[in-house]
């Protein structure tokens, strides 16, 4: 964890580049790991590697081998067996953060988010500088249908990290969601354009806070929803803009196979929006 832009926004290049390196991890580990060995035979001898190199107690080197542990699992028994050794591991150190994230994690995966989420205010209570754990808390809120609950820690997660347009979208989204449920409060979408200008001026080229500031934009004009921030005039114009935009970007990435493989879903939600609106 810790304070980053989301893993989707990472450039299609990167993942390439990072992906043909993993590749090449039996050639560069040497002829011990032989010429067929497994991607879980590499990996274990990389984690020999830095057991020996930093000592099998160091913290970082234990989450590694904890993240082994879970990858080489043979079933539900095998993940629960790695619950139970973090457990262990957590008694004799309360405070290891390596290990508490992995358990999150863990616990998550085994689909138990209302432990996940205990786990996560634990650790935000050790850590509360740690603005991907509170992005990780608001998830798992609003998946559990708790939406104030992950606003608040989204809010959280911005007053660590005030300049990370991703989670100014991401405030913006669960913003705009709250307040279109039945019994939502309409007044939210206005919020929510907030943060998603914000967003976009921090990025100007970042098109999930283009996507929603159509989105809230055109939710308010069509139901008329008043908001002191937000005359009808300027909800229009910022329509007209993340149109402008939104059609600018779509259309510049889709011819750029990089683009197209890495952000594929959100190219195709966009140009679902674009149709909506007449502008693709």
């Amino acid at each position: 964890m810790g304070a980053r832009v989301d893993a989707r926004e990472i450039n299609g290049s990167d993942m390439i580049s990072a992906f043909r390196l993993s590749q090449q991890a039996p050639a560069i580990l040497g002829p011990e790991s032989g010429t067929k060995a497994s991607d879980d035979k590499s990996a274990h001898l990389c984690l020999d590697r830095l057991s020996r190199r930093f000592s099998p107690t160091n913290e970082k080197v234990m989450a590694l081998q904890g993240l082994y542990k879970e990858a080489t699992a043979k079933d539900q028994q095998a993940l629960e067996k790695c619950l139970e050794d973090y457990d262990k591991t957590l008694s004799e150190n309360p405070v290891n953060v390596p290990i508490m994230k992995r358990r999150i994690a863990l616990l998550r995966s085994l689909n138990r988010p209302a432990d996940a989420i205990t786990a996560l205010i634990k650790f935000l209570d050790a850590v509360p500088t740690d603005a991907e754990a509170w992005c990780e808390l608001a998830d798992l809120y609003q998946s559990q249908g708790l939406g104030s609950q992950a606003i608040f820690s989204l809010e959280e997660a911005l007053l660590i990290a005030p300049n990370a347009w991703n989670i100014h979208a991401r405030l913006g989204e669960v913003l705009y969601v709250c307040g279109s449920s039945p019994d939502g409060d309409a007044r939210l979408a206005g919020k929510s354009i907030q943060h998603f200008c914000r967003s976009i001026e921090l990025c100007d080229d970042y098109l999930r806070g283009f996507y929603g500031l159509l989105l809230a934009t055109s939710r308010m004009l069509e139901n008329g929803v008043e908001d002191e921030k937000f005359s009808k005039n300027t909800l229009g114009r910022l329509k007209s803009f993340a149109l402008q935009r939104l059609e600018q970007i779509v259309q510049s990435r889709s011819v750029n196979d990089q683009h197209w493989a890495s952000s594929r879903s959100e190219l195709i939600a966009a140009k679902e929006l674009l149709n909506r609106y007449g502008k693709q």
